[in-house]
This record gives C-alpha cells, sequence and structure tokens, in this order.
C-alpha cells in the first residue's frame, strides 16, 4: 500500500520546474496571478524549486490540463500533458486531509 506523507491544508511543497515548464505555464496558460508570480525572477535555465500547496497544484494542473487540450501545437500538448503528469505524481505524495476517495 502507498502511504501519502500527511502535511496541513496549507503546507507549501518545493517543486522543482524546468526552464521550458516554467516558459509553458507562464506563456500558454491563463493561470492566475498568484501562481505564476511564484514561477518570476527564475534564471532562465536550470531547474529551481516554486512552493506550492496541493490546492495551488490541483488548480496549476487545470490551467494546463485546459491549454493542453485545445492548443493545435501538438509539441506543446505533449510537452503540457507530460507536465500534467508529473506535478499528479508529485501530488500524490502528500495527503492534506483534502482527497476525495475512491468507493
Amino acid at each position: 500500500m502507498n502511504r501519502r506523507k500527511k502535511i496541513s491544508e496549507n503546507t507549501r511543497l518545493p517543486v522543482e520546474l524546468t526552464a521550458r515548464e516554467r516558459q509553458m505555464i507562464l506563456e500558454h496558460t491563463f493561470a492566475g496571478e498568484d501562481l505564476v508570480a511564484r514561477l518570476r525572477g527564475f534564471p532562465e535555465i536550470g531547474k529551481h524549486a516554486a512552493n506550492f500547496t496541493l490546492y495551488d497544484l490541483e488548480e496549476l494542473q487545470g490551467f494546463i490540463a485546459a491549454e493542453a487540450n485545445h492548443t493545435s501545437d501538438r509539441r506543446l500538448a505533449s510537452a503540457l500533458c507530460a507536465l500534467h503528469e508529473r506535478l499528479q505524481k508529485e501530488m500524490e505524495k502528500y495527503d492534506d486531509g483534502n482527497w476525495q476517495s475512491a468507493v
């Protein structure tokens, strides 16, 4: 059984994003300023961690999925889907008490 680490609802987790991933979010999604502000100011190369709650990550995933589903650029769609999947795996490591359990 895969156990999730218990965290509080407001715990911000460091999530590493590459420069390309940050660029995709900033340039191609309609994510709100409260989310994208955390992605600005990093160098244009390398991986850097931004801090998000699980709720923030879920919200960010929605914006990523929306763009992946609506873009006509297949490469961009593929990269956004990969990012969405990676964020999902990261989120599944933790439990802030708000996970919906499958019945």
